[in-house]
């Protein structure tokens, strides 16, 4: 007995109860909304506001901070001690971002992440004349 393709409700033809093109794409769609939705809850957890970062500077910072909190040798990541303030650190996260973290004896406190740019500004003393 031959069997006979059908037409879908979506357009689509095929054999079968459902269409499988359809319900691929939405198990999909509802997947990449489930990751979204986990990458959202994951900036609960940060000791700092990352949430305006590109993802990459954002799960940089995370490993940097872990291990921070384990082992307080901030210069292991290249970190240096402002001039101007010898209580803050500054800790590349890449090329264009910086850890600003405070010396508080024996922890080192992540305060903010700052784009290079905004960093090199900030800096007292900087300034050329």
């Amino acid at each position: 007995m031959a069997r006979r393709k059908k037409k879908f409700p979506c357009g689509h033809q095929g054999y079968g109860q459902i269409c499988h093109r359809c319900e691929q794409k939405e198990n999909d769609r509802i997947r990449r909304q489930n990751q979204r939705q986990a990458w959202e809850e994951s900036f609960k957890n940060d000791p700092i506001n990352l949430k305006n970062l590109p993802k990459n500077v954002v799960i940089k910072t995370r490993r940097i901070i872990s291990q921070l909190r384990q082992d307080n040798n901030y210069q292991r990541f290249k970190g240096k001690r402002l001039r101007h303030d010898r209580k803050i650190i500054s800790i590349p996260v890449n090329r264009d971002y910086r850890l600003i973290c405070r010396d508080e004896g024996s922890d080192v406190v992540p305060e903010a992440v700052v784009s290079h740019q905004d960093y090199n500004v900030c800096k007292p003393g900087s300034a050329k004349k």
